[in-house]
């Protein structure tokens, strides 16, 4: 298996457990000293405990079923080094009820530690308008 193919079903199987509100497969293969920059605060998470906490904040809005996928995946990879960007979409409703459909893009970096590929950055952002 190819390591874009292995980054490709790592990000799938991401994207998956966030539909299914599925914490450990969410969290599965992110390194205890991961970095994220998102688009709601906090602007920068460090850590796997900081990021693990994000999720509370994404997950008080309601889901649509389905409402968060991957779009347009690439990947890029080296021996030891490897990043994946996508276009992102997520559709859900906010504290008032509307719905909400949210085109964003993601960048992903994974680093070969042991032999195994970890997730050790997420990068969230938006189009500015």
């Amino acid at each position: 298996m190819t390591t874009e193919i292995q980054i490709t079903a790592m990000m799938e199987n991401w994207a998956k457990a966030v539909r299914e509100k599925d914490m450990e497969g969410i969290m599965a293969w992110h390194h205890a000293d991961m970095v994220m920059y998102d688009v709601p605060p906090p602007f920068q998470s460090v850590g796997i405990a900081a990021y693990r906490g994000t999720w509370d904040l994404f997950y008080s809005c309601e889901q649509e079923k389905d409402g968060f996928r991957i779009v347009d995946l690439h990947v890029v990879a080296g021996e030891e080094v490897a990043f994946s960007y996508a276009a992102m979409k997520c559709v859900y409703f906010d504290k008032d009820g509307e719905k909400i459909d949210l085109d964003f893009r993601l960048t992903t970096g994974f680093k070969k530690i042991s032999g195994q590929w970890w997730f050790v950055h997420e990068h969230h952002s938006v189009p500015a308008y």
